[in-house]
């Protein structure tokens, strides 16, 4: 890096001893200074060196208080306080906003909370004033471009299950993938979509660019990304998520993936899964397969369509075929449940759980007849013995 070299030659010139004997720098001090300085003017100062630590998975910082981090196998420790003050870490939030954000980004009273994305794809909240000190945390966001097969072999999931969901993406089932923070939705979603065809255009809608389709060009060639922004410092410039979904479907998408739905954005993403946009994905936070369902109907009824429950129930029933729950256990993540959406009789959604990781019964033989004909007609054959080992 040019910087580096030019730090070393300055500091190699600067190295002779002075007329009153100065000692010059040792090469370790002189290598960390050097990166301090890089960092601190260049990067994101003392926080680098926890980015860089491949196995740390997320970051809390509060004030000048020990810095809290999570590693990959979930367990937590702290280390050295990330500045020297409250006020040091306002102004090092400031420099990061700044730096990283295309748009105008103020961090004050009057705009108390930053939400931006790191070179390296982690996600970076900070607020100051609602909280009793300044905070920020940094969710590490590490891109995995995996397919079923590879999450198999890591456990998430059976052959026979892999080959049930590679089925369903080529019958364009519209899927629901759920489950909590850090249970894999993301990495499940990207296997999934490594199961769609090179011809097939995908509209991609996020908060923030995690999927990561721009890396998978040679897969999906033909294919956008939407991202939704927040509003400037005048109120002005909002695009919600749910304004990007009817956008997407001016787009000519063959299917449409919404990285993570949370609010009125389900509701047109429901009707363009009804009107013909099958083969649709999104992941959402659920404690349980079945906890999707009166979760979609609140997200729904924040759209002020003024729609009854039992209409949302309908739309559910119509638009989603298969909910696949996901579960992070003491690091180690693994498809939980399989529900098929069968129908809605008002009050509720009915749904068939076609998997689950702890039944003794054979999987998917709960699958309705015509299901069961449709994913064999796109290679899948549902064993009658116990599949998960």
């Amino acid at each position: 890096m040019i910087a580096r070299r030019v730090a070393g030659e300055h500091l190699a010139g600067s190295s002779t001893p002075a007329p009153w004997g100065r000692p010059s720098l040792p090469d370790p001090d002189e290598r960390t200074l050097i990166e301090e300085a890089i960092a601190g003017v260049l990067g994101l100062g003392r926080l680098e060196p926890l980015l860089e630590d491949e196995n740390i998975t997320d970051i809390h910082v509060r004030g000048n208080c020990a810095v809290w981090v999570k590693t990959r196998d979930g367990s937590r420790s702290s280390v050295g306080p990330l500045v020297d003050s409250d006020e040091e870490l306002v102004e090092f939030i400031r420099r990061i906003a700044t730096r990283m954000c295309a748009r105008e980004t103020r961090f004050d009273p009057s705009s108390p909370e930053v939400n931006l994305q790191l070179p390296d794809g982690s996600r970076l909240f900070a607020a100051m004033d609602i909280s009793q000190r300044p905070t920020l945390v940094v969710r590490r966001h590490r891109f995995e471009n995996a397919a079923l097969r590879d999450l198999c072999v890591g456990g998430m999931m059976s052959p026979e299950t892999a080959d049930f969901l590679s089925a369903c993406v080529r019958a364009r089932r519209n899927i629901v993938i759920a489950g909590g923070t850090g249970s894999g939705k993301t990495t499940l979603l990207r296997a999934l979509m490594n199961e769609v065809g090179p011809a097939e255009r995908i509209v991609t809608i996020e908060d923030s660019y995690e999927l990561g389709l721009e890396r998978m060009e040679s897969a999906h060639p033909d294919h956008d990304c939407l991202q939704a922004r927040p509003a400037n410092s005048e109120g002005e410039g909002e695009v919600t998520l749910a304004r990007l979904t009817r956008m997407a479907l001016r787009m000519d998408p063959d299917r449409v993936i919404v990285g993570e739905v949370r609010g009125a954005e389900a509701f047109p993403m429901l009707m363009a899964m009804s009107q013909g946009n099958n083969g649709s994905m999104c992941t959402m936070h659920a404690d349980t397969a079945r906890s999707v369902f009166p979760k979609l109907a609140a997200y729904m009824s924040m759209a002020s369509t003024g729609v009854p429950v039992e209409t949302l129930n309908l739309l559910v029933a119509s638009s989603v075929h298969f909910v696949v729950h996901v579960r992070n256990e003491d690091g180690r993540r693994t498809v939980e449940s399989i529900l098929e959406v069968v129908d809605s009789d008002g009050n509720s959604i009915v749904a068939n759980e076609v998997f689950s990781r702890v039944s003794t019964m054979p999987q998917f033989a709960a699958l309705r007849g015509s299901t069961a004909a449709m994913m064999s007609d796109h290679g899948f054959r549902a064993r009658r013995e116990l599949a998960w080992a």
